[in-house]
């Protein structure tokens, strides 16, 4: 693959609903990129009216187009280069959340394949906040067909 770019170009997502702003390493063992969470984002106005916290599963939804589908689409096109739309479904999710994200921070989200077989991905994932603190983690996966 050469460039994250394609990666970037090849999810299935497009705002409201894409969590993913750049991302700073793929490779066959994972991917890590991150997110930035704007103070506009519609599910602030309703999450805690008068103090708007990032929902969890939104948090778990950034963690799956950073940690898994990002990955997915790069082993993907490790083996076969010139797919153009890929499909993918959430399987499993398993997350811990241990601090609240608000408007205007900014994440990183880590993944570590476990195991891509059959086109089944599983990772487990992590999310750092901008002062370094572990947000939430856990275990995801997903089938991607292309």
């Amino acid at each position: 693959m050469n460039t994250y770019k394609e990666i970037l170009d090849l999810l299935p997502y497009k705002e409201p609903f894409l969590f993913v702003n750049d991302l700073a390493s793929v490779n066959e063992d994972g991917v890590t990129g991150s997110y930035t969470f704007k103070l506009e984002e519609d599910f602030y106005r309703g999450h805690f009216k008068e103090y708007p916290v990032t929902p969890g599963v939104i948090l778990t939804e950034c963690c799956a187009q950073i940690g898994l589908v990002c990955l997915g689409i790069y082993l993907l096109k490790k083996e076969q280069a010139d797919f153009k739309n890929p499909q993918i479904a959430l399987s499993s999710s398993q997350m811990d959340f241990l601090l609240p994200v608000y408007p205007k921070e900014t994440v990183t989200v880590s993944s570590s394949l476990v195991y891509f077989r059959f086109h089944k991905l599983k990772c487990l994932v992590k999310m750092h906040n901008g002062n370094g603190q572990l947000v939430c983690q856990g275990v995801l996966e997903g089938m991607l067909k292309i």
